[in-house]
């Protein structure tokens, strides 16, 4: 899910943060000797909010940025294209704010700490892969702020009809129905232990094979809707699936790790519980249903990330009207 609009205007930003941020992480103190670093959270009354440029960052950001204004601070989004660019900037303090997800973060810092080959910190469990997320997070001059309610992680997905006439509702389900499955998804879902491995041994779902087209893709969620597929790989807040007629199929038994959306803040510059309580605000009621809805107003209605951010702040009672 990527907006034109994003990566129009990350071609301005990302110059821009690439020259501070990357400077900026060049030198001050070791990462070793950071979790020394005891400054009191700071309250800048001007903060960043970063997003990375595809349509559900830029929304989370816009709604971020919302919120912080209507409690009083002064906000522009910065949109970057990916995380190698935004974390060091925001380790920078060049950028004070940005959406991210809970154990995709903690095993990238992980391995930012350890290698490409680290084992895994997150899990399906919230609280342990928050609680390795922040101790990843603070010797780096980050805070995590608490998860809310939505969740983007892979999803899986079949037809509506082959649900109905399956009794399908979750992967458990499909499981025990011993269904033969050939599953539309990327080439590295074959050795990805939250794809077919993970299918396989958690669930015991048949695989015939892997049919390379990608995650989520339009030929993907074709190949499935015209049978040639069974089962798609997606995400959770994909807002496409009804064109495709499509449905999701509940995991069950927890198999993806807890991709929960998450605030992430530079301590010096936005670690206050000013900021905090702001953006907690959308915790209590943004949903991983919402998020996708979301997306779906901005990708398929082509409406701006800004506006359908703040017509839904206002829905919820979190902005004034009008």
């Amino acid at each position: 899910m990527r907006a034109a609009g994003a990566a129009r205007a990350a071609l301005t930003a990302v110059a821009a943060v690439t020259a501070l941020g990357l400077s900026a992480c060049a030198g001050g103190p070791s990462l070793e000797n950071r979790s020394a670093i005891t400054a009191s959270p700071g309250d800048s009354h001007d903060l960043a909010i970063g997003s990375a440029g595809f349509t559900e960052s830029e929304l989370l950001a816009q709604m971020y940025a919302a919120l912080l204004q209507h409690a009083g601070y002064r906000t522009h989004v910065l949109t970057v294209g990916n995380r190698e660019l935004y974390e060091p900037a925001l380790e920078a303090g060049q950028i004070d704010v940005v959406p991210e997800y809970a154990a995709t973060f903690a095993d990238w810092l992980n391995a930012k700490n350890k290698g490409a080959e680290a084992a895994p910190v997150a899990s399906p469990d919230l609280d342990a892969t928050m609680a390795a997320l922040r101790r990843l997070a603070g010797p780096r001059g980050l805070t995590v702020l608490p998860a809310g309610r939505a969740v983007d992680q892979n999803a899986f997905a079949v037809s509506a009809a082959h649900a109905r006439r399956h009794h399908l509702k979750t992967l458990g389900d499909l499981g025990r129905a011993k269904l033969p499955v050939r599953l539309a998804a990327g080439e590295e879902c074959v050795q990805r232990p939250f794809c077919a491995p993970g299918l396989k041994k958690k669930y015991g779902i048949h695989l015939t094979a892997i049919d390379p087209k990608g995650v989520g893709t339009t030929p993907a969620k074709q190949a499935v809707q015209n049978g040639q597929d069974q089962m798609v790989l997606t995400t959770s807040t994909d807002a496409t699936l009804d064109q495709f007629g499509l449905v999701l199929l509940a995991d069950d038994k927890k198999l993806q790790n807890a991709d929960y959306v998450v605030p992430v803040v530079h301590r010096a510059r936005a670690g206050s519980a000013r900021v905090a309580a702001a953006l907690n605000r959308l915790n209590k009621v943004l949903t991983t249903a919402d998020l996708a809805h979301l997306n779906e107003e901005v990708d398929s209605w082509r409406r701006l990330p800004a506006d359908v951010a703040r017509n839904y702040l206002r829905s919820e009672g979190l902005l004034p009207r009008g």
